[in-house]
């Protein structure tokens, strides 16, 4: 089977400047260029993002409409589903329940192999979205169902952490199944560049990614608070922020009196992303001890990224961070939930410019040895062969 025919769907909005939309952009590339055409299916993506699409991929935008997540989903579902046809390919890749559960359900008339790609689990996630779901066991628990049919069904399933194929053997996954490939960096869009030196005026703080709730954006709001009681700073979000987390980021702003110090930023491409990195100080990973991150796993791109541009992190300490970076050696690395813990990191780096030279030269050679997208790809083209043989 030298070009196998390919379906590579995702729930997922694409282009976006998410680390899902960089992660799809990155494997679909690899797939193209390795076994030829790829069909890509995704939502409606943010067009002037002006993201080149892959050469050798064939990309289907979804509009799936609808007054929430099961609605939007099921939506996608008869989309694909009328795309789809009576065609039957060779590989169907899917990266959540949303797409992947009809294909796992009736994989013997669509394709000969399934790839499931776990990057997240909505019995998990779908309550840090949605609080009002929180409660509601019949919806977790046909969640719950759906991943263990597309589980079950995968020949081969591509998660992004140790931490995560943990998870998956917890919950009975064959173990031959699960291959290990974490995220990567682009180094040719995140050149290095030696940290700003010391500044006695104002420290620039950035955070970049996704506001929410187990990003823990709500204790660098405190820490920068913290801070602020002994020297000038700033604090830039950038990133998708959606109303309700809009408001409630605005509350604790308004509480911690702090609203002229913050700045919202909407969502970047890579290349403005790594041109901010370079203008700030510090970048911050305040990531919460949730089940989200604790017991499911995750590949924190932005820590990465960071890493590999040179900017200063600083991090909780959880496992799914410590298997990245080493606390003083590529990243400080503070106690979780902690905003106290933050602010004494950004005082340790205030003047400390050798500190902040060690820990980004250090983080862009573990960065160059370790997280580059075509090692994640490599792996990604053996593990597809692996399974073809």
């Amino acid at each position: 089977m030298l070009h196998p025919s390919i379906v590579y769907a995702s729930f997922d909005r694409f282009p976006s400047s998410k680390g899902a939309a960089i992660h799809i952009r990155a494997f679909c590339r690899a797939l193209a260029n390795e076994f030829g055409c790829v069909n890509l299916l995704t939502l409606k993506g943010v067009n002037d993002l002006k993201v080149n699409i892959p050469e050798g991929v064939n990309h289907v935008q979804i509009s799936a409409l609808g007054p929430n997540i099961i609605t939007r989903a099921m939506a996608f579902r008869s989309e694909m589903h009328r795309w789809w046809g009576n065609r039957r390919f060779n590989i169907a890749h899917v990266r959540s329940i949303f797409e992947g559960y009809p294909i796992a359900k009736h994989k013997k008339d669509l394709c000969d192999f399934f790839v499931y790609e776990m990057n997240g689990l909505p019995s998990i996630e779908l309550k840090y979205h949605y609080p009002d779901v929180y409660d509601d066991e019949i919806l977790i628990n046909k969640l719950r169902k759906q991943e263990d049919a597309c589980l079950n069904a995968a020949d081969l399933i591509i998660t992004v952490s140790d931490i995560n194929a943990q998870y998956l053997l917890s919950r009975g996954t064959e173990k031959e199944k699960i291959r290990v490939i974490p995220n990567g960096v682009d180094l040719s869009i995140f050149n290095w560049k030696e940290p700003l030196p010391p500044r006695r005026d104002t420290m620039k703080i950035l955070y970049s990614g996704t506001m929410t709730r187990w990003q823990g954006v709500h204790y660098a709001l405190e820490a920068l608070a913290l801070y602020l009681r002994d020297f000038k700073a700033e604090l830039l979000l950038v990133g998708p922020c959606r109303n309700q987390q809009r408001k409630a980021l605005n509350r604790t702003i308004d509480r911690l009196k702090i609203a002229k110090y913050v700045s919202f930023i909407e969502p970047l491409n890579q290349i403005q992303l790594v041109s901010l990195m370079h203008e700030c100080d510090v970048t911050l990973a305040p990531l919460l001890p949730n089940d989200r991150n604790l017991e499911q796993g995750c590949c924190p791109l932005k820590v990465i990224e960071a890493m590999g541009a040179g900017i200063p992190v600083i991090a909780s300490d959880l496992p799914v961070v410590s298997c990245l970076a080493e606390n003083n050696i590529e990243a400080l690395l503070v106690k979780p939930g902690s905003a106290k813990a933050i602010k004494n990191g950004l005082l340790k780096l205030r003047d400390d410019f050798g500190l902040r030279n060690r820990l980004s030269v250090a983080a862009r050679r573990k960065v160059v040895r370790e997280f580059r997208w075509d090692i994640s790809t490599k792996k990604l083209i053996n593990s597809y062969r692996e399974m073809l043989s």
